[in-house]
């Protein structure tokens, strides 16, 4: 359903170490929101909760609740580091159009 790309999976790796919490996960929710209408929220997680999909991918595991799997189905996670961005980017191939900072979709 969603793959991370071994850069993204590697930063989580990071992140994860950082806090602490190596065996965490990365939570990934879809929210009302941004100027398109939804808008991506990514946190850290020592545990998933009661009803999320947990998904391997590179070594790491997301954890998305059912509302946000809907939107999320066949969704790719990357790490982008440039001159103007630096962070996680979702490929959202259900987004029908996103805005201009690809933080926000429509669906």
């Amino acid at each position: 359903m969603i793959t991370v790309t071994e850069k993204a999976a590697g930063k989580v790796r990071s992140l994860l170490a950082q806090r602490g919490t190596p065996e965490g996960a990365l939570r990934l929710r879809v929210i009302s929101g941004g100027c398109s209408g939804f808008q991506y929220q990514l946190d850290l997680e020592a545990a998933a909760a009661g009803e999320d999909a947990v998904i391997e991918s590179a070594g790491v595991r997301v954890l998305v609740d059912p509302r946000s799997a809907l939107y999320l189905v066949n969704s790719r996670v990357d790490w982008v580091e440039s001159l103007k961005y630096s962070g996680f980017k979702i490929h959202n191939p259900n987004a029908v159009a996103e805005c201009s900072c690809g933080r926000s979709f429509t669906a």
